[in-house]
């Protein structure tokens, strides 16, 4: 299986990870706003059937359920006997109210959470917080040099900010990984923002959450829209899952499938395929799944290679269709 640099680091990761948002099991906030629960004995199925498709990595974060996500991911890994050290794990410290003491006041909290698996990749989840960019820097540093963490990333942050955050860990010897954005064929604001022009020249990776649009990509809400209603009213907002966004995603969706007739593949695979070939190297993508046939599917998108003209017609489609 193909994998790429994370960044500037000596960390290598396949392009397609497994997003593990959904591992919360409805607790706090952002664990029961997008995502239904579902139980520990599937959990450990879904990422059983990412690790066999190749995905040799895993994104999760402290406001995941508070750390349920986590917990839920060491628990899975454990009971499939997976070697600590044998996959990547990212993670990510929740910013807001804190100042950047809270770096190291909690990060004990998180490597017992995640225990025995070490911390690949320590990501400051949104921009905002107590204390400036440097300080939060500074503290991650510390982090890197005490072992604790191997890498450091950001994620949500602008152009700007991602440049301050570069420039921090730079002045203490340490590259900035990546900023962990939203992307996909429906949102590409990143390509006119800045970011991943920044991101391409100071060799950040760019890691692609949401990557099938909180799953207008999958097809299933077009085919049949009453679906829709059973959705979570976070995931709603997140998704555009109105008739008028059916409406305007429908041309993308046929040119999607078009391709995919063409591969023997899925829509949601030619999207995902999209993500993480039409910039290079550039963009890894972390889609989540609620169900092993979804990890499975997702991971085999890593073995499709679309051409030129396909990577070309799927853009001038989701270009009428995306939100800029």
């Amino acid at each position: 299986m193909e994998k790429r640099r994370l960044g500037k680091t000596d960390i290598e990761i396949t392009p397609i990870g497994l997003g593990c948002w959904q591992f919360a099991q409805g607790q706090g906030l952002m664990g029961r706003s997008v995502w239904d629960s579902i139980d520990q004995e599937t959990i450990t199925s879904v990422i059983e059937a990412a690790l066999k498709g190749g995905v040799s990595w895993f994104d999760t974060a402290e406001a995941y359920g508070k750390g349920v996500s986590e917990k839920s991911l060491a628990a899975a890994l454990a009971a499939l006997a997976v070697a600590p050290g044998s996959v990547g794990i990212a993670t990510k410290w929740w910013p807001l109210f804190r100042t950047a003491g809270s770096v190291a006041a909690t990060i004990d909290a998180r490597i017992e959470a995640l225990s025995p698996y070490p911390i690949n990749l320590y990501q400051v989840h949104q921009p905002i917080s107590l204390s400036s960019i440097p300080s939060q820097m500074r503290e991650m540093a510390k982090l890197v040099r005490a072992g604790k963490i191997r890498s450091v990333g950001v994620s949500n942050f602008s152009a700007q900010k991602m440049e301050q955050a570069h420039a921090a860990l730079a002045a203490e010897g340490i590259p900035l990984a990546s900023n962990q954005v939203r992307f996909n064929l429906l949102d590409r604001a990143i390509e006119s923002n800045g970011v991943l022009e920044t991101a391409r020249r100071l060799g950040i990776t760019i890691i692609a959450y949401s990557p099938l649009a909180q799953g207008m990509l999958t097809v299933r809400f077009h085919d049949d829209p009453s679906l829709v209603k059973n959705l979570p009213r976070g995931r709603k907002l997140m998704g555009g899952f109105t008739p008028e966004g059916l409406a305007r995603t429908a041309p993308l969706i046929e040119e999607l499938r078009a391709v995919a007739k063409a591969h023997g593949a899925s829509v949601p695979q030619v999207a995902l395929s999209w993500t993480v070939s039409f910039h290079g190297k550039t963009v890894v993508a972390i889609p989540g799944a609620t169900k092993p046939a979804q990890a499975t599917a997702s991971a085999a998108a890593m073995g499709i290679t679309l051409s030129e003209k396909e990577l070309s017609g799927i853009d001038e489609a989701s270009r009428k269709a995306a939100k800029r």
